[in-house]
Formats: C-alpha cells, structure tokens, sequence
C-alpha cells in the first residue's frame, strides 16, 4: 500500500506553522511554550552576553522554523546579577546588558507580526537589595518603612542578639540578614543580597499589580511567575517573634534549607488568594483594552501536587487562578534510570489530579535542572522529547532542547551560580545550574554563532561543531528535524482535539493513544528497555488502523518519515521511541 496522507481528512485549516482555531480555542492551550535564558541565547553586540536584540533576530526561527507558539523570557529587568537578573533593582526598567525598554517593545512587535506570543518572567517575592525601595526602607523613608520584612531579632539572656527565628534560606544559612543602619534583621528567603517583600503591606500588593499592568502595556501577552510559594510567610505570634520551623529530618545540616519543613514560610494560604488577585488583574487589563486574546499567567511552584491544583482557581468561589500552573510531577521524579511504568505512572498522577475543563502542562527541563539528555540520558532525549509534545494540551521547552544540548562541565574554578558558590568544592556540583545556562548552538563559526566574541559569560559546548543546528538542519536526520516533525503534528486537529489514553505492555514499553473520530489516530510508541523490541499495536488498543504512517522516530532507529508500517510488526531499538499516524479510511 502506498503512503498514506492525510489531507483530505483533516479539516484544520494551515498556513506556514499559522493555525485556524476552534470555536472555543484560545492560543494557549495547545501551545508548546519554549523558555529562553536571555543570557545565552543570541548576542547581537560581541559582548559575550545574549541580549534583547538577539532574540529579536531569531524569531523566525522560533516561529517559522520550529512552530513555537509562545517564547517565555528567564528575567530581563534591571539588576546588579547577584543571582543573574532574579535580583531586580527597578521592575520597570531592563538590565543594561540586555538592551532597553525600546528593545523589548521591538521584541514584542516583532513577535506579534509573526504571530508569536511573548511571556515576561514576573519575580515578585523579592527585590535586590540595591532596589530604591529597599534602600528607603533601610532608612525609614515613608510609605517604604515596611516594603520589606523587618525585626529587631531576640535577645538571650546573655544580652546576645540573634536572629528572629530558625529559617534558612534556600541558598544555604539563616534567612536573615543584620542590617546595621535600620539595626534590624530582614528576610531573605534566597540570597542576602535579595531581600523579601512584605505582601502584608497592602501598598506592596498594589505596587506588584501596578508592574504587571506596566509591562501589559508594552505587548506582552502573560508572565511567567517565579518562586511563588515563598511568597507569604507565618506572622509574628503574641510574642511578637515570628515562630520557629520544625526540623524535617531530611537534612543533618542545620545550613541546609531540607532541614526544616517550611510549613510557616511558604506555600501560606494567603499565597493562592494572591494568585488570584493577579489573575483579576490580567482580565481586567484584557476586558480594558478590549483584547480577544487570553492574557496567560504560568507559575513556577516546586510544590507538592495538591498546591498545583489549587493554583488553578478556587471552584467553590470561582475565583480563577493559573491558567498554566506548572506541572513539575515528571521533572521531579524521573530519572536516567526510571523505567516506563514509573513516567507512566508520574503522566496519571498529574492527568488523574487535574481538575475537569483545566488544560495540563509538561515540563522536562528549565533553567534550574541539568539539560533533559544529560539528567536522563543521551539515548532517550528523542524519546522524551515525542513524549512532551504527543501528551495533552500545554508542552513546556527549553532552549537547545531541540537540538539535544547536554551540559558543559563548569570546574568549581570557573563556577558563577550563587547557589553553587555558596557550597564548596566538594559538593558545589549538586547545586550548580551553569552546566544547563551554556550559550546556544546555533552554528560552527565563533563561539557557536551565539558570539562574534571567543570569550563569552559561560563557556561553550565543547563539540559544538558537530553538535548545532546549522549542522543538524542540513543532516538527513537530527534531533531537530525530530522536534520540527512533532510540532508540525501539534498543529493538528488530532492532537488539539482528541482522546488521550496511556497503556504499558510492560514495564518498559509505553504506547500513548491519540484519536479523533472521523479524523485520525496518533500512536506514539515509547520503548524505555536497553533493547530492541516488536509491538504489536492490536494487543494494546482495539480499532486501529492496518497500517501507519511514520510521522517521526529517535535518531536510533532506521525508520523513514512518511513510510508505512504494519500495525502488528513494530520493532523499535532500546531507549527509541516512534510517532505513527493512522487514518480513518484505512480500517482495521
């Protein structure tokens, strides 16, 4: 039989990666999303450093090339980079290295006329202590005096003063920091250098609002929030110190954040209340201005599952919150080991949480975690990449993931990752992220194309002369001829709009079924075994097509896009996974 194809079934209608959507549609919620660390991705002056303007110039690729529907920007506001940009000194106003307002506002423009949507990190639990606020609040210049939290600390009966309570900050040591002008303590749930703001006080909470409104007007189409379960912690008891945490037993270093559990300083119920504030916030601005489109709010929440789904709204009020609170379920718990049962399991136990009439998200890597083919293997990159985009709804991608970037190896010498500096050279590699923040591959010229410059802020991959997309656009198969593939089977009606089911054959061969009747059927077939093995398709589904067509496969296998396989005749190499189409007219 010849190769099938499927024009004259499917109804949805495409221009380029431009798509026709449903009546009740809106952009977001098949979108793959793709995270740029601004740092890393283009430098269009040679400094070394990637920058607004460079991101300007590869929208097409975003969009025209790889059929990315929404860009989401790591931090770009102005900042001293204690902590690389989450560390804002003014939330209106972008870090110079990066370019001007007048940069983004041509980023945003650019964007739109491309059909491209862009998301702004939001980092509202702190500001840098350069912050002007900040420095007022020090000082005691009203309305400032309690933008921050601020205490005297204790006194022992020895006349020793010490901190106000037992928390840590998550980058390692107290959570309080002396200040010897205001001679009080403040919180600081990161680093030192980024102390917390108060969302007690209701001017801070306007404020906050009044920079999302900010940006609103500059064109962007949502934010990103960074960090949000610190956001509110316990108040001070009749005492008037603030409590101390419980030791979780996970940690037998008092420095360590794991050795308390962290019910008084994060994950507060007045958290959640203000998820929704904000989420009025972005209806008001779109009801205001009279946008069609949804303005999308995602949020960043390592946080156990029952918090994730609370993000999503309040039903018993109607108060709306996330639209995409981000589903860590599989980042957090998959490793180079993990077998099929275990991802299948970690799919269900977010599909099976999520509340009826919500969209799922899938995230497998970001700018906080080792690069998906070096924390789960080279081997499986392709697989866990057909994975991401052939489950339900929202797919989360970040930069190089396309091309199988892995991490560079950064010596403790050459760290610059606070939460890594801030260890030792014994143990600095369990919390360094430089490894997964290297500049992107894009060619084998200079520094990767990313630079006219040799010397860039981290080092270059080693083997980017083989390992760019220069290089992997011109191979006759790649990783990114791969992710190219698989959004281009997004934009179909099947994967919009069909059934979702997940079957083990066993252990470690997993099958994910798409349907859409009168349309098609989508099989993606995920072999987690060191080995080859032959599926038969009819012993896990009913109803299936004869045959398939091949839509894409890992760089493993010797398979073709665009030929035909038997149904019940699938080999499949170990740790390689395949996407097959078939078509309603091609019976069973």
């Amino acid at each position: 039989m010849g190769k099938i194809t499927f024009a004259v079934v499917c109804t949805l209608v495409c221009f380029g990666f431009g798509i026709v959507l449903g009546a009740d549609d809106n952009w977001w919620q098949h979108a793959n999303f793709y995270q740029i660390y601004p740092r890393s991705f283009m430098d269009s002056d040679g400094d070394g450093i990637g920058d607004l303007p460079g991101i300007t110039q590869k929208v097409s690729y975003l969009r025209n090339e790889l059929g990315i529907d929404a860009v989401w920007l790591s931090p770009i506001f102005k900042s001293p980079m204690a902590d690389f940009g989450y560390d804002i000194s003014d939330f209106r106003d972008i870090y110079e290295k990066f370019g001007t307002i007048a940069d983004l506002e041509n980023l945003a423009s650019e964007c739109k006329r491309q059909g491209l949507k862009l998301i702004l990190d939001f980092v509202p639990n702190h500001s840098s202590d350069e912050h002007d606020y900040f420095v007022k609040s020090v000082n005691k210049v009203d309305p400032y005096t309690d933008y921050y939290v601020w205490h005297p600390g204790k006194l022992l009966p020895n006349g020793t003063r010490v901190p106000p309570s037992n928390w840590i900050s998550i980058f390692i040591g107290s959570a309080w920091e002396w200040n010897d002008v205001r001679k009080e303590y403040y919180l600081h749930q990161f680093l030192k250098k980024q102390p917390d703001l108060n969302y007690r006080n209701p001017l801070v909470v306007q404020e906050m609002k009044d920079v999302l409104r900010y940006w609103l007007d500059k064109g962007v189409d949502g934010f990103r929030v960074d960090a949000l379960p610190f956001l509110y912690e316990a108040e001070v008891g009749s005492d008037g110190n603030y409590p101390d945490e419980a030791k979780s037993g996970n940690s037998q270093d008092p420095t360590n954040s794991d050795y308390l559990y962290h019910n008084l300083t994060q994950n507060l119920d007045e958290t959640f209340d203000m998820i929704y504030q904000w989420r009025e916030v972005l209806e008001e601005f779109k009801t205001d201005t009279g946008r069609t489109e949804d303005v999308v709010l995602m949020i960043e929440a390592y946080t156990p599952l029952e918090n994730i789904i609370r993000l999503y709204g309040d039903d018993a009020t109607g108060r709306e919150g996330a639209q995409i609170p981000f589903n860590f379920e599989v980042l957090s718990n998959i490793f180079r080991d993990s077998n099929g049962k275990k991802f299948h399991d970690m799919v269900m136990r977010f599909w099976n949480a999520k509340p009826d009439g919500r969209y799922a998200n899938w995230v497998l890597g970001n700018h906080d975690n080792k690069r998906l083919a070096s924390r789960l293997g080279v081997k499986r990159a392709d697989l866990y990449n057909i994975a991401l985009n052939t489950l339900p709804d929202v797919a989360v991608t970040y930069n190089g993931e396309e091309l199988g970037m892995e991490d560079v190896y950064i010596p403790w010498s050459e760290t610059i990752d606070p939460a890594a500096c801030n260890s030792n050279p014994q143990d600095f590699m369990k919390y360094s992220r430089d490894p997964a923040r290297t500049p992107m591959l894009w060619d084998s010229s200079t520094s990767a194309g990313f630079s006219t410059s040799s010397t860039t802020w981290l080092p270059v991959a080693a083997n980017y002369e083989s390992v760019n997309y220069e290089v992997q656009k011109s191979a006759s198969r790649s990783h990114v001829k791969i992710f190219k593939s698989l959004l281009r089977l997004r934009k179909q009606r099947t994967l919009r709009e069909g059934t979702f089911e997940m079957k083990l054959l066993d252990d470690d061969l997993l099958i994910i079924r798409r349907h859409l009747a009168g349309v098609s059927t989508v099989v993606s077939i995920l072999n987690f075994h060191k080995g080859t093995r032959t599926v038969n398709l009819s012993q896990a589904f009913e109803g299936l097509p004869l045959e398939f067509e091949i839509i894409t496969s890992s760089l493993q296998t010797n398979y073709i896009d665009g030929s035909v396989v038997d149904r019940d005749n699938i080999s499949l190499p170990g740790e390689a996974a395949i996407v097959l189409e078939g078509n309603v007219a091609n019976g069973v």
